[in-house]
């Protein structure tokens, strides 16, 4: 039976909520933070655009997986254990990157602005140094290359192509990537803010930032090993994914709002370092 036009817009609306809930990931603040600083100095035009092109490249990419799985899987269904491995390797990353943020913040100094770590933008070694917009773009490209974000891409891929066939499928990749747009859009503009000034509204701002995002991927992993291990928790939260996923990015994006408004208020400017 073909879904309805309200199933459809549900589902879409679905994966643009997981797209900005992908942006705010503390591996894409990190690359953004580190790009947007580096730019600041090598290409200041291009500095406060890198959470764009950053995520342009990475968008690409998962829009591609999703065509690409959508016209390679006609009649095949995802195995449990995509979903399954899938879920566990995205609660170890959040649980690490929020012990790896929320040391960040009681490590930092009094006079140094908390900057966000990341896990897998040290391994791209000197790729996180380019000025070039297609470079920053490439980062981006690249950081899709994960076993978390392709079989993220695959399964609303083949969701997608269950729906109403490939043009679904692209179509759903569009709006994760749109949704990702949003979140790393507004973090290169926010990192670029910080970078223009150094006072204590601004290290305030970033512990702010720091800790939301810290304590978000605590929760997040933590609900997600508890949905695996209680079947009653997991029937809970049928239907209400939509739901959950606003209330991360609603905490999230109003550290944002409060942080880029700290950061924006006027006081002593100077330029961060490092």
């Amino acid at each position: 039976m073909p879904p309805s036009s309200s199933d459809s817009l549900a589902l879409v609306l679905l994966v643009f909520v997981l797209g900005l809930k992908h942006g705010f990931d503390a591996d894409h603040l990190a690359a953004i933070d580190g790009l947007t600083r580096f730019n600041a100095h090598a290409n200041p035009r291009w500095a406060r655009f890198c959470g764009v092109l950053f995520s342009m490249g990475h968008g690409v990419v998962v829009m591609l997986i999703a065509l690409g799985v959508s016209l390679l899987s006609q009649g095949w269904t995802a195995p449990p254990w995509l979903e399954l491995s899938g879920a566990w390797i995205s609660i170890v990353f959040l649980t690490l990157l929020g012990l790896l943020n929320l040391r960040a913040v009681f490590a930092a100094g009094e006079q140094d602005v908390v900057r966000p770590v990341g896990l897998r933008g040290r391994w791209l070694g000197r790729l996180g140094r380019v000025a070039h917009p297609g470079g920053v773009a490439l980062v981006g490209a690249l950081f899709a290359l994960s076993f978390d974000t392709v079989s993220q891409a695959a399964l609303f891929a083949v969701t997608g192509l269950q729906s109403g066939g490939w043009l679904h499928a692209v179509c759903l990749g569009l709006a994760f990537m749109l949704g990702m747009l949003l979140a790393d859009g507004a973090n290169g503009l926010w990192i670029a803010r910080l970078i223009a000034r150094a006072d204590k509204l601004a290290r305030v701002a970033s512990r702010v930032m720091a800790l939301a995002v810290a304590g978000m991927s605590l929760l997040v992993a933590a609900y997600g090993a508890a949905r695996l291990a209680l079947p009653g928790l997991e029937a809970w939260g049928e239907g209400k994914e939509l739901a959950l996923g606003f209330a991360v990015i609603g905490v999230i994006f109003t550290s944002f709002l409060v942080g880029m408004r700290l950061a924006g208020r006027r006081g002593p400017h100077a330029p961060v370092t490092g």
